[in-house]
């Protein structure tokens, strides 16, 4: 299903005054970190969820392994693969709480090569977790053979984060009557810009709003901090790219992030202003 065409409308805002980078940096810094907690505590229940399934497969193996012990002539090859069950799924739990912890923690400023793809796809697994927790489904769109972009990756991921929970909030409050369906799309446009875009089926937004999306503090949710669009505007656009929305031909949004091409041979240079 293709729900994306040309856009109509971008919106570049700034989020912040940058014309005095010390006071500017410190400022954004915090509320990339406040809005970055605030996505992973609107995650927390999926994350839980996810969690819960290596614990109590952990919990069960270990009881299994109590039992056969305690069983006369134990059958060590049983007891064995119980335990290489609870490694697994050691392993597993503490993977979890790793991709969480990386998002969650303040990270470096220094931009660095990369693929948006990777950046993708490292996310998948925890957004998988929510979208499923709300009966969304989730597909990805990855381009192949697109060039590398310089980026600080947790704040690329940021953004992505706060596009993907934009589009499962507003499925959750005005159902369609088609599934709901969350569409990450990577591919390169016409001027050779890397582009990334959270596409969704539903019910898109008025088109008095659009002009205000990015503007700090305005938010079409009853309880939004109004800071996840207008931070991740910023964060573009210390990037040199820009952030967008346009609405889609079959219904629904589409907010889209844009990214220049890395230039061969480019040092790496620092975000501080995020």
């Amino acid at each position: 299903m293709n729900f994306d065409h040309e856009p109509r409308a971008e919106c570049a805002a700034p989020a912040a005054d940058l014309r005095e980078p010390q006071a500017a940096s410190a400022l954004q810094g915090r509320l990339l970190q406040v809005s970055r907690l605030a996505t992973m505590g609107e995650m927390a229940n999926g994350v839980a969820h996810e969690l819960n399934q290596p614990l109590t497969a952990i919990a069960n193996y270990a009881h299994a392994c109590d039992r056969l012990l305690a069983r006369p002539g134990a059958n060590l090859v049983e007891v064995r693969e119980a335990l290489r069950q609870i490694a697994f799924q050691t392993t597993r739990a503490a993977d979890i709480i790793q991709r969480l912890r990386k998002l969650a923690i303040r990270q470096h400023n220094e931009q660095a090569p990369t693929s948006v793809n990777v950046l993708v796809q490292e996310l998948h697994e925890l957004l998988l977790t929510d979208a499923r927790l709300h009966g969304v489904e989730l597909s990805l769109e990855l381009a192949a053979q697109l060039p590398e972009v310089s980026v600080n990756s947790g704040q690329i991921q940021q953004v992505v984060l706060n596009f993907f929970r934009n589009s499962v909030d507003a499925l959750a409050a005005r159902p369609t009557r088609h599934p709901p369906l969350v569409i990450i799309r990577t591919s390169q446009t016409p001027d050779h810009q890397v582009e990334v875009t959270v596409i969704d089926n539903g019910p898109g937004l008025a088109p008095g709003l659009t002009d205000r999306l990015f503007d700090p503090f305005f938010s079409t949710k009853e309880d939004g901090s109004g800071l996840g669009l207008a931070i991740s505007n910023t964060i573009a656009r210390v990037h040199g790219g820009s952030v967008g929305y346009r609405p889609n031909e079959a219904g629904g949004a589409c907010f889209y992030l844009r990214l220049p091409v890395r230039t061969r041979g480019a040092a790496a240079v620092s975000s501080a202003g995020v």
